[in-house]
């Protein structure tokens, strides 16, 4: 018997001190004096496997008549002299027909019998586990070798008894104490191959079709998005070990999402047809490039037909919201989905066609210039979506708990419903990246190159057409209701606030440290509300949620601000208002309405509210300044989507790489890489980008898609 089914020394312990206390052997395996003999000594056949004695077959003991002991050949010197291998009585085996099935995993006597969970519920309790059958007969033509397992097949018999086994099977008392136990009739359950110690920082065992097990496009990071490499071997290679997986991760340290399950080379057709053999590495990346694109848009189809299924067509919770409400919510999103469909068929009938596809440029091009439409409606329409989604959340008891319902169910994943509206948005994001790196492994043949080329273009106008119309829909919006609200009755000249070339920067109440010619009348309230236009900066005093007195306003070039230490002589009250004035500021306004200088103190909340109005207010100087060297500013990866919630933040997905401006109190203020555009957003939802190689790779790319897509 090989050496992994023997057991291991605390079990040959426990079960020496187990078994010599029970059937009262002493040191050397032998019935203690004055006991009865069932068989000679085990001292006198050494050599010789044990035969059965050739008078009657022992008998079980009946109730109430004096236990016979039971000789086990644990401690014998034939079986310390053969080692892991162990000589029984030929009458404890068990005859069985060989399987041609494969073996079972077998376990070891001494950890299933004593195990802790049987030890600690009754100490006297013997566990008998499922035994496999397969490969327990002797090998009667190599003599004095018995084949794997019969020991456990031995003590199995031993526990049923040493009598005739009986027509129904049942078990036989050995002693007085030690008992038997029916088997289980169930097999222990499989083991998940996660968490088998064979497959242990192994690949997983893929299926023959990336269509066998669909992940939902939230969970997964396509290799493409990977920055950091643009000629290395990440797209080709996986870690084969946990070691590996570890310098993998050190370009970017961030382990938020699980890559595709299969790659190209791992497809059985592939396999068999015996091209990685004359396969170039060039040509392999550039083949896992486009089949990478295929696999993602299938994820990202599977994920949104649940969108649909689950939450779209779902009567419970349309019932607890208007038909406005619902198309809001909703969008397009059937028309979205058609065009993913007709998107992914195209490419899947490229893929069927032949092993290596020579290309699908050509259909990425045309489904970005044609077919592709229907994303700029949808990403138009995000910000009804994400305020009808919130006001119904925070006022509507039904949709809540409707909406609560769905996201258990199965389908989702556990996932709230806010990463399924989001994954249009998403995914037309991403799209510009995968195509870069197709770009990227088509380098070495020009016209492959030119026409990869112009599908970035195509795809790159497509996002920006998105941006543009989603900014659009909602700046628009956004100056009609501040037009409505803003009461300019107390300025001698009213601003035509609608306008297409102005949008709101940012908007907020703070505190008054100083009575300003301006707020004389109106000082027992010592707060104003600012508007920040990207060209006017506009003071109010709240009347309510929904009405502003505008006080005065002032062209933003006009504008000066200065950042206070609450312990500066030149605050109201001195230092000794530096606990009551924890952060402010000072705001000029060198030509105000009626073209006087005025100057304010303000004061705000936290230190990072303070740092976003300086940075709102100076935005423009900014603009002009520039980043010399990008490269070396640290840089963030996003490791879970962020909504704006006020003008200044920005909204980012997962994945998305932000070079970091500046750092406050818990927020950081960056520049978003894929398309230039800045905000705020929480440091929680972001990890850095450690390595300096990665770092200037990022900005290497995205200067490059700049530049070639005209973003």
């Amino acid at each position: 018997m090989s050496q992994r089914h023997s057991d291991s020394s605390l079990d040959e312990k426990l079960l020496e001190y187990r078994f010599h206390a029970e059937l009262q052997l002493d040191a050397n395996g032998n019935p203690m004096s004055g006991l009865p003999m069932v068989r000679g000594s085990l001292r006198a056949r050494t050599n010789a496997a044990f035969e059965p004695e050739p008078s009657e077959p022992p008998q079980v003991p009946l109730e109430g008549e004096g236990s016979r002991p039971i000789i086990l050949s644990t401690q014998s010197p034939a079986a310390l002299k053969m080692g892991t291998q162990q000589l029984i009585p030929k009458s404890l085996a068990v005859a069985s027909k060989a399987k041609t099935k494969s073996p079972a995993r077998h376990q070891s006597f001494g950890a299933a019998v004593l195990s802790k969970e049987a030890a600690r519920r009754d100490p006297r309790l013997f566990s008998t586990p499922s035994f496999s059958l397969d490969d327990m007969d002797v090998d009667a033509s190599t003599a004095g070798n018995l084949k794997r397992n019969i020991r456990n097949q031995s003590y199995r018999a031993a526990m049923k008894g040493l009598g005739p086994p009986s027509s129904k099977g049942d078990s036989c008392q050995l002693g007085p104490k030690l008992q038997a136990l029916a088997e289980e009739a169930a097999q222990p359950p499989a083991r998940s191959p996660a968490k088998n110690k064979k497959t242990l920082g192994r690949k997983r065992a893929h299926k023959g079709s990336f269509k066998d097990d669909p992940q939902l496009y939230q969970e997964i990071r396509e290799r493409g998005l990977n920055t950091s490499h643009e000629s290395d071997d990440d797209i080709l290679d996986e870690p084969s070990s946990p070691e590996a997986t570890q310098r993998a991760d050190t370009t970017i340290v961030v382990k938020s999402y699980r890559p595709a399950q299969l790659t190209w080379s791992q497809l059985p057709e592939v396999l068999e047809s015996g091209v990685l053999d004359t396969l170039s590495v060039e040509e392999r990346k550039r083949q896992e490039a486009i089949f990478e694109i295929l696999t993602s848009e299938f994820s990202y189809l599977h994920s949104l037909s649940i969108l649909v299924t689950e939450f779209l067509q779902s009567r419970e919770l349309r019932a607890t919201m208007t038909q406005t409400e619902h198309h809001h919510l909703f969008s397009n999103i059937l028309d979205v989905l058609a065009a993913s469909q007709k998107f992914f068929e195209a490419l899947e009938q490229r893929h069927k066609a032949q092993v290596c596809v020579e290309d699908i440029s050509d259909i990425l091009e045309e489904h970005a210039e044609k077919h592709f439409h229907p994303y700029v409606a949808y990403c138009s329409n995000e910000v009804y979506q994400q305020r009808t989604l919130q006001k119904l959340s925070n006022s509507n008891t039904a949709f809540r708990e409707a909406l609560r319902e769905i996201e258990k169910r199965p389908a989702c994943g556990g996932l709230p419903m806010i990463s399924f509206l989001i994954l249009p948005m998403q995914r037309v994001t991403r799209l510009p990246l995968l195509t870069d790196t197709l770009c990227l492994k088509t380098q070495g043949h020009p016209e492959r190159y030119k026409a990869a080329s112009r599908a970035l273009k195509a795809i790159s106008k497509l996002v920006k057409q998105c941006n543009e119309g989603a900014h659009k829909m909602e700046r628009t919006e956004q100056m009609y209701t501040l037009h409505t609200q803003l009461d300019f009755s107390k300025v001698n000249k009213s601003l035509p606030l609608i306008s297409a070339s102005r949008w709101l920067l940012k908007r907020g109440e703070l505190f008054l440290l100083e009575e300003s010619s301006i707020f004389r009348k109106i000082a027992s309230r010592p707060t104003c509300y600012l508007f920040l236009f990207n060209d006017f900066l506009v003071v109010t005093k709240k009347k309510s949620e929904e009405s502003y007195l505008v006080q005065d306003y002032a062209q933003l070039d006009h504008v000066q601000v200065r950042k206070l230490e609450a312990s500066e002589p030149s605050l109201p009250g001195g230092s000794g208002r530096s606990s009551s004035v924890p952060h402010p500021f000072q705001v000029n306004l060198l030509h105000n309405s009626e073209g006087r200088q005025e100057q304010i103190l303000l004061s705000s909340d936290s230190a990072s509210d303070r740092a976003r109005w300086i940075t709102a207010l100076t935005h423009k100087e900014r603009e002009w300044q520039g980043i010399t060297n990008k490269g070396e500013l640290p840089q963030v990866e996003i490791t879970k989507a962020y909504f704006a919630k006020q003008a200044d933040e920005i909204t980012l997905q997962q994945a998305d790489v932000v070079l970091v401006l500046q750092e406050e109190d818990g927020w950081l203020h960056g520049e978003r890489l894929r398309d230039g555009e800045t905000g705020w957003f929480p440091e929680s939802f972001a990890r850095s980008i450690t390595s300096r190689v990665a770092v200037e790779g990022n900005v290497r790319r995205m200067e490059r898609l700049r530049v070639e897509t005209d973003v």
